[in-house]
């Protein structure tokens, strides 16, 4: 599928034809054609693609899938695909996820400071602004049925071996971030965890016909 016009934020724009050139392992693309083939029958049959991010507090890892997920069906142009995050248990969005996502060319706006503040998360001055903010998947933020679970840690991905409501289930497994919290390569592994999802977000989505 070929993007027709460029309409994301300037410097997202740019980072997104960088990560279009990194290629993918024929093992991790195996595990993204079940993601795929999901997203192509919701398309084909004409009804709305509602993905679920889920990990274990729903502060990194998943709201990094959930936001790159989300511009990459805005990027290739299928309006059609709202996608969400939720974790075992509701903490807080991690600060420093927020800030790579503006590194990488998102205007982020915060509500007033608070236990659990919410993001608006923007990555076109056309499209709707992503809500980031934590939550147990079932929360009735997220959808309940007719939805796809994509578990994006291993631990989640143990301790739900059922999801209510969900149609589908892919494991899609990253290494996390937090790992790195306070010692001098955050920055560094937060946005290469971030450039990951991001890749593997458009590779999925690139291969969408419709």
């Amino acid at each position: 599928m070929v993007k027709k016009e460029v309409r994301l934020f300037e410097q997202l724009e740019k980072g997104v034809a960088v990560t279009s050139q990194k290629e993918l392992s024929p093992e991790r693309k195996k595990i993204l054609q079940s993601l795929i083939d999901y997203v192509q029958l919701k398309v084909d049959h004409k009804q709305t693609v509602q993905l679920n991010f889920i990990c274990t507090h729903n502060s990194r890892r998943s709201h990094l899938a959930q936001v790159w997920a989300q511009t990459m069906a805005y990027y290739f142009e299928l309006p059609n695909v709202v996608c969400y995050s939720g974790g075992t248990e509701a903490t807080a969005l991690f600060p420093v996820v927020a800030l790579t996502l503006e590194q990488a060319g998102f205007t982020i706006e915060k509500a007033p400071e608070e236990k659990n503040p919410r993001y608006l998360i923007q990555y076109s001055e056309n499209g709707e602004p992503i809500v980031g903010f934590s939550k147990v998947y079932n929360d009735p933020f997220n959808p309940q049925t007719n939805f796809a679970a994509i578990m994006t840690c291993s631990q989640a991905d143990v301790e739900c071996p059922m999801i209510h409501g969900a149609e589908k289930r892919v494991a899609l497994s990253y290494d996390d971030p937090k790992l790195f919290d306070g010692t001098p390569i955050q920055a560094e592994k937060y946005a290469e965890r971030s450039q990951e999802i991001a890749a593997e977000m458009y590779y999925v989505f690139s291969r969408i016909s419709v």
